[in-house]
């Protein structure tokens, strides 16, 4: 459903993607196992045993009534913050931890799984190989190897330019057949609708704040310009699904939900966090990134503030703190760097921050030989932070240039909570009284108003409504 394909397939960072299918040696011609490999090398599993087994149960329960019935399928739920869902290659399924916060009932949990499991079914994942439109996935897989909710969230408006012609085709395919899975079991199809619906609360909620603070955010789906109730050709496959609607019809599951989500971390897992050895971070700035795996990493010497190198020591990576001006990160470059040309330059927003890059060509004097390298600057409050990356004699510069991509793309702020070493926030579910507002859990549970925003979206009560005496209300707090 577009839920996943919002929070998932179409968050797009266009930096990954394009050094990705450039260079041709990216994930889009690894086998699904492959990509597990690598996404669990930055990604963990979540460590939830009966989470893990429900899900499975689910999407096994879905593919035994999709034209794949008997083939192997891979569910895994990964212990990421991000509201996404996607497929990969060989059957592979994914659930972020971070989409559960938003679901409110087995049913609704089953239209995302359905959905992911068409786009296997009915072919999508190798027809955008083939047609070159592999960013929905490569993104999404490229922004978990950098380890960055932000990063890929931030990628969103390059991947709805991508997704027009036959990615609206192939989300409302995923949708009719995801719908249909629905009904075969018995669910209410109806209940994909109301998914989506809070799918698109949150996306317009995040873009209202991002606007305020004059950040990117996502856009919806890319499919749906009007709210999921009101789209005709949503509500038409759902509708021709009802069709197919067995006898033995199930509850939306929502009781057996909430036992098996109480407690699940909201936000970010600091206590599953193991800081690699490759990061970098400076609680004076209050900022990090992560060398690629393997690197080495040491202070340097003004105005480097951090220098790195690979294993090899044939690649170097470094970090300058600069002032930032009122310019532009691409006139940054060219007017306080005096950078005279920059080729495939192009915005990058890690974190939602604001940032450019490109290469940068030159002529070594002393080797007497052109040379190459990449350039970044990221703003963070009043300060530039200003990437080089540079490699060696014998040394394949587009291999090491994928990985100069995906340290830059790392940057992120250390957040307070971070730094205090705080437990993670969580969900719990409290039945609401005739005098229970949104105002009043948020004073309650010491929570800011952008978090009413989100108590009403992830209640499905977003942009005004309030909980009615006996419904079960979703909060989170630490």
């Amino acid at each position: 459903m577009s839920v996943t394909r919002n929070i998932n397939c179409f968050t797009k960072i266009a930096v990954f993607a394009t050094a990705f299918l450039a260079s041709q040696t990216a994930l889009s011609v690894s086998s699904g196992q492959k990509q597990y490999e690598e996404l669990l090398k930055r990604t963990p599993l979540f460590n939830d045993p009966q989470l893990t087994s429900y899900i499975e149960d689910l999407g096994a329960e879905v593919v035994s009534v999709s034209e794949m019935a008997g083939e192997k399928f891979i569910f895994s739920l990964l212990d990421d913050p991000a509201l996404n869902a996607f497929a990969t290659a060989d059957n592979f399924v994914y659930i972020n931890r971070g989409l559960l916060n938003y679901v409110s009932n087995e049913a609704q949990l089953v239209s995302v799984i359905a959905h992911e499991v068409a786009h296997v079914t009915r072919g999508h994942i190798n027809k955008q190989v083939k047609s070159g439109t592999a960013t929905q996935v490569l993104s999404t897989v490229a922004a978990m190897l950098a380890n960055s909710n932000e990063v890929y969230e931030a990628g969103m408006a390059y991947g709805n330019s991508k997704v027009r012609s036959m990615g609206r085709n192939h989300e409302l395919e995923a949708d009719q057949s995801g719908a249909e899975y629905m009904a075969k079991l018995g669910y209410d199809v109806d209940q994909m609708i109301s998914m989506l619906s809070i799918m698109k609360d949150f996306e317009t909620l995040q873009k209202d704040q991002a606007k305020r603070r004059g950040a990117i955010r996502p856009t919806y789906h890319g499919v749906f310009a009007s709210h999921p109730r009101n789209d005709a050709r949503l509500r038409a496959v759902v509708s021709r699904a009802k069709k197919l609607t067995i006898d033995s019809t199930r509850g939306n599951g929502a009781e057996k939900y909430r036992a098996l989500t109480q407690n699940l971390i909201w936000g970010e897992n600091f206590l599953a966090k193991d800081t690699p050895k490759e990061r970098f971070s400076d609680l004076t700035w209050r900022v990090r990134f992560d060398y690629p795996q393997g690197w080495v990493h040491a202070r340097g010497t003004a105005p480097k503030a951090t220098v790195g190198h690979g294993p090899d020591k044939l690649s170097t990576l470094s970090m300058s703190r600069l002032a930032r001006t009122a310019q532009t990160p691409e006139e940054y470059l060219y007017n306080q760097l005096n950078i005279s040309e920059i080729k495939n330059g192009e915005e990058i927003t890690p974190s939602r921050l604001r940032g450019f890059t490109g290469l940068v060509s030159s002529f070594d004097e002393i080797k007497k030989q052109p040379s190459i390298a990449r350039i970044a600057v990221i703003y963070y409050k009043l300060s530039a932070y200003v990437f080089e990356g540079k490699t060696d004699d014998g040394t394949d510069f587009l291999e090491q240039d994928k990985l100069f991509l995906q340290a830059i793309n790392t940057f992120r702020p250390i957040s307070q909570a971070e730094i205090a070493g705080q437990r993670p926030q969580r969900i719990h579910y409290v039945k609401a009284t005739s005098n229970t507002t949104f105002d009043g859990l948020a004073k309650a549970f010491s929570l800011s108003k952008n978090d009413v925003d989100t108590l009403r979206v992830i209640n499905g009560l977003y942009p005004s409504g309030e909980p009615q005496a006996g419904e079960i209300v979703k909060v989170f707090r630490q």
